[in-house]
């Protein structure tokens, strides 16, 4: 699935100057609920970097 950079950009905020997605943006753009986003970080941290999201 390809998701136009355009989609994600217009999401992108601004949080004590680090540029973010919220994950119920995430959920949006590829069509899942946050809870489903979340529980794949949950459930796999390893294919996380570390400092790609806050818990």
């Amino acid at each position: 699935m390809l998701i136009p950079f355009k989609n994600i950009e217009e999401r992108v905020i601004s949080i004590r100057e680090e540029k973010v997605l919220i994950d119920a943006d995430v959920a949006e753009l590829y069509g899942v609920q946050t809870k489903e986003i979340n529980q794949a970080v949950k459930n796999n941290p390893e294919k996380f970097p570390v400092g790609m999201f806050w818990n």
